[in-house]
């Protein structure tokens, strides 16, 4: 009997650590809450159905959904793995796809998997800054991951900007519009981030005009020309960085707006084309920026050499100068007894008028020629 009451002694602790888990599958819980859902409604004739207690889960939405008709809107800031498994399940989204949604850091782009489209904007971001410095953060960057369906929508957002609020109120405010479908909130999406992109090159390119002025002005007291390289470069290091997220887009936001898809409304795919102009402007604008960067960090490097050049010519023409006195001098500081004029009375004062004369015309072709 003693055996047996510590062999149960032993086995259970075990079973407590056993037991916790499987206790926390409560199997009346809905998989498909998440604590990163930060906002879950249904959408039918282009108006919020409300709900009872707040925002239904992802599954009670779903459920008015197929019921009544409609679609669901779903929007998750940063899930983690546990936190999306039980929506992925829900609505059927490839294992592909949800791992990109939850990882992040992913190129812009646009993928199918069977009747679901998936969607990745890279949201920029201005930072506000008071001075341009060589180590200021010009760009921010986000994540927005959307899955389209016949009657969902589930946006994914990663970063701390780039809030999808406004962009949701706004779109309930147009009934007809949210009336055309999940496609309508996916080319809402496209077209804030795209005006997204219009607001940052524009205040980018405030900054490339203030580098410019700067580097092609005299210099300011205290600094010398060439000092703007670290500048230069930071800033063509956040234009890099908006160009990522920028021109693998168009491609995406071409397909969206040319080729036919079942998920996309025809009256909606128009829209698409007028956000694929609009970010192709932003190309353009970015690569301008690229190259523009190119010309001034060149100019600027270019300056930097003409002004050790200058340097150099002022260091040898005083050194040309100094010459004149140091040789004559080194002339009569030999020990020779016949040396010219050198009891003559006068010998001194006219050595020294001699050197002083030299140097004033040597220091006077050096001035006209620019070199001093």
């Amino acid at each position: 009997m003693s055996m047996i009451r510590d062999l149960r002694a032993a086995v259970r602790p075990a079973l407590r650590k056993t037991s916790a888990p499987y206790h926390s599958y409560d199997a009346t819980r809905d998989p498909s809450a998440s604590s990163a859902v930060v906002d879950c409604a249904v959408y039918r004739d282009g108006h919020r159905l409300e709900s009872r207690g707040g925002c239904p889960s992802p599954r009670e939405a779903m459920l008015k959904v197929r019921e009544g008709g409609g679609f669901a809107w779903i929007g998750l800031h940063e899930p983690t793995e546990e936190e999306f498994a039980g929506i992925a399940a829900e609505f059927g989204l490839h294992p592909l796809a949800v791992e990109d949604a939850v990882h992040a850091h992913q190129r812009p782009k646009l993928e199918r998997y069977d009747d679901t489209l998936f969607t990745v904007f890279k949201t920029i971001h201005y930072v506000e800054h008071a001075e341009l410095t060589a180590t200021s953060e010009v760009v921010e960057t986000g994540e927005v991951m959307c899955f389209t369906g016949r009657d969902f929508v589930i946006t994914v957002r990663h970063g701390g900007k780039g809030s999808l609020r406004a962009l949701r109120h706004g779109l309930q405010k147009d009934a007809e519009l949210l009336s055309k479908g999940p496609s309508a909130v996916l080319h809402a999406i496209a077209d804030h981030v795209v005006d997204g992109y219009i607001g940052v090159a524009a205040a980018v390119q405030d900054d490339i005009d203030e580098v410019e002025i700067d580097v092609f002005s005299a210099p300011a007291k205290g600094r010398q020309r060439g000092s703007d390289a670290g500048r230069i470069y930071q800033l063509k290091r956040e234009v890099l960085e908006f160009k990522r997220a920028v021109s693998p887009l168009l491609r995406p936001m071409q397909l969206l707006s040319e080729r036919p898809m079942r998920l996309i409304d025809p009256d909606i795919q128009k829209y698409f084309r007028d956000v694929a102009d609009h970010l192709a402007r932003v190309q353009e604008e970015v690569i301008g920026f690229d190259e523009l960067l190119n010309s001034i960090l060149q100019a600027n490097l270019a300056q930097a050499t003409v002004a050790q050049n200058e340097d150099m010519r002022k260091i040898t023409s005083w050194a040309a100068i100094i010459a004149v006195p140091t040789a004559v001098c080194g002339v009569y500081g030999m020990n020779f007894e016949h040396m010219p004029e050198l009891k003559w009375e006068y010998g001194y004062p006219a050595v020294l008028t001699a050197i002083a004369g030299i140097c004033f015309a040597i220091h006077r072709t050096l001035k006209r020629n620019g070199w001093l």
